[in-house]
């Protein structure tokens, strides 16, 4: 891809012109394998820069042909901001050529990690998932959870039914309300429920976008078969399910990452619910292929997800492309 000589910025509008969580998904499944030897990802640097506000760096590059580029996703936290009516965290992610050292392109960081992570999700509840999936279960109806909703919908079209489930049901109500009006997905009815005791055992995918410290998933409740996606936990203190949940499913991660930041894991691996060499392998080894995945419609799966740079390079990578191809920016 011939670099430009002026940076570009990329608008939310043009981002999502661009992206499509399907589009994303196929993405990640021809990259990933290649890609994740070839990215280079240091640990993340964080910034206090008062006892209540954070800056963040995630940077990440690469030198092959097919990916010459450097990333850097810079993220700020500044959570008293919901006082002034303004989300707590902004985040941008800057491009630059790594042949030259020229930047690119500049681009909604907040917007670009909603996709990456929801097509992380998608793709791996396209491996793991029964393919007759008819209910998809929705915890949390924040930004990220419309998002899941349609990578999960893209990427296992025998889903007929969501169910959403928020602490406040008014967002649940409202966020159903706007899916179906959007007609995005036909023949998809979306409600909503405020008993997740009522909801989880109906759930065929369980999707999970929480800040829970204390579990809201009971393992006792899952149903054969089902596949549980969880996305909100990246602390140790942090845990949508409980450990009833990890001993009944066999459990994939998105990156080893997965092993030392999820509370749900660390906690199960501490109290000798299951081990480290009890998980059944990343989502680079299950697109290759080199681990198996679901082994029958009983087994129930569980997905781990808390990101990576080399999926954010790799969606800024589209992005960018697609803008030049297309001149859509």
């Amino acid at each position: 891809m011939a670099s430009n000589p002026n940076p570009i910025f990329i608008s939310s509008d043009s981002l999502h012109s661009i992206l499509s969580h399907s589009t994303l998904i196929q993405h990640f499944h021809s990259s990933l394998p290649t890609a994740s030897s070839a990215i280079k990802t240091p640990i993340r640097q964080h910034y206090s820069l008062s006892p209540s506000f954070s800056l963040l760096l995630m940077p990440s590059w690469s030198s092959a042909p097919s990916l010459p580029y450097i990333g850097v996703k810079l993220v700020t936290h500044f959570p008293q901001n919901s006082t002034i009516n303004l989300p707590g965290i902004h985040a941008n992610y800057v491009l630059f050529s790594s042949t030259t050292g020229q930047p690119l392109a500049s681009m909604d960081g907040t917007l670009l990690t909603l996709y990456r992570t929801a097509s992380v999700s998608g793709l791996a509840s396209k491996i793991l998932a029964k393919k007759n999936s008819k209910i998809l279960i929705m915890i949390g109806a924040g930004a990220l959870a419309p998002h899941l909703i349609k990578a999960h919908l893209s990427s296992n079209p025998s889903l007929q039914k969501v169910i959403i489930w928020n602490r406040t049901i008014k967002k649940a109500i409202d966020l159903a309300g706007t899916l179906q009006k959007s007609n995005e997905f036909e023949g998809v009815s979306f409600e909503t429920n405020e008993s997740l005791d009522e909801i989880v055992p109906l759930g065929d995918i369980i999707s999970c976008a929480t800040n829970a410290e204390t579990p809201l998933v009971k393992g006792e409740r899952l149903k054969h078969g089902a596949h549980l996606d969880l996305v909100g936990s990246f602390r140790e203190t942090m845990k949508e399910c409980d450990d009833e949940a990890i001993k009944r499913g066999r459990v994939y991660v998105d990156n080893e990452a997965a092993l030392v930041e999820a509370g749900e894991l660390v906690g199960a691996f501490e109290r000798g619910v299951i081990g480290k060499g009890d998980v059944g392998g990343n989502l680079v080894e299950l697109i290759e292929g080199k681990k198996v995945g679901r082994k029958d419609c009983e087994e129930i799966t569980v997905f781990k997800s808390v990101g990576s740079g080399v999926v954010d390079l790799l969606a800024a990578q589209l992005v960018y492309e697609t803008c030049m191809k297309k001149n859509k920016c």
